[in-house]
């Protein structure tokens, strides 16, 4: 299938594809805290890297505590590794917690504590890629900026493309594709970075589109193709989550959080249900502490100490 260039897709369709979406967006957006009115540029980076990979419904909670404890970037600048680590909770990937702290003394050191609004000085923060860079400058300073996320891609892939599902990694083109649609101005942009992202997430879901809901459906090329299958199914891949590495790590950090001392690995095997020779528990532990996401210290295992708790 020819893919659409931004030259091919019609002003008047990327016009309507636009009003249509923020309208529908203005009724039926989600109430998320980093939308509100008093969000600082802080909590909408802190939300960009929660989500990352992290449903919404257990961001939410998540972030409320991370903001009451840390409502700044000097705040976690100063927190310990352990104290990130046990905030982290059941996020997922907690080498991004670690990441986010180093963001936030990035940010102290060279903007004086203000996340700032330049995309170029953004992405230059530990942790913030091409994404959150744009996500951070339209959702919390209204700017406009090219923000493609997963849900984003999807829209496009359907709604211009004619796509089932987007390729696994971006291309070019889709970028391309991606900056036409986005308004010249700075609040157009933001709204449509917005209500494209919530359209992906409530509507034009990956497995099951809510297509007789979408306030784009007349302009969607997937739909008026006959809603084809998806080209790159072949190159995706999946994994099941029960049994793997990611798991295990996982259940490990959250026996380590729990304790109030070093665990040895006799106690770590009974609350993992494992074996003295489980393979799988050396190898994660080997690469949670290589990662700084565990220590050892005379045989027992514990979350990073610092100061007087080393000793």
């Amino acid at each position: 299938m020819r893919v659409p260039t931004p030259t091919t897709v019609a002003a008047e369709v990327r016009a309507a594809l636009v009003e249509r979406v923020v309208a529908w967006f203005q009724a039926a957006r989600r109430d998320l805290p980093w939308r509100a009115p008093e969000r600082t540029p802080w909590g909408v980076l802190v939300s960009e890297v929660m989500l990352q990979q992290t449903p919404v419904v257990r961001v939410e909670p998540a972030w409320r505590a991370w903001l009451e404890r840390w409502p700044t970037p000097a705040a976690l600048a100063d927190a310990s590794t352990a104290d990130v680590l046990r905030a982290w909770d059941r996020l997922g990937y907690p080498r991004r917690a670690l990441r986010l702290r180093e963001c936030a003394q990035a940010v102290v050191e060279r903007h004086g504590g203000q996340v700032p609004d330049d995309e170029a000085a953004l992405r230059a923060l530990p942790g913030v890629g091409e994404y959150t860079a744009a996500a951070v400058r339209a959702f919390a300073f209204g700017r406009r900026a090219v923000v493609v996320d997963t849900n984003v891609r999807r829209v496009l892939a359907r709604a211009v493309t004619g796509l089932a599902l987007p390729a696994p990694t971006p291309t070019a083109a889709e970028r391309a594709v991606a900056a036409a649609v986005v308004p010249a101005g700075d609040a157009a942009a933001s709204a449509w970075a917005a209500a494209s992202m919530e359209l992906g997430a409530l509507v034009c879901a990956a497995r099951s589109p809510r297509c007789a809901a979408c306030p784009v459906a007349d302009l969607c090329a997937w739909r008026a193709a006959g809603y084809p299958g998806d080209t790159h199914a072949h190159r995706r891949r999946t994994q099941a989550w029960h049994g793997t590495d990611r798991q295990c790590r996982g259940r490990i950090m959250a026996v380590l959080r729990a304790a109030d001392d070093a665990v040895d690995r006799t106690a770590l095997d009974a609350h993992m249900a494992a074996t003295p020779a489980d393979a799988q528990v050396t190898r994660c532990l080997a690469g949670l502490i290589e990662d700084g996401l565990v220590e050892q210290t005379r045989g027992a295992y514990h979350l990073p100490r610092e100061g007087a708790d080393a000793r």
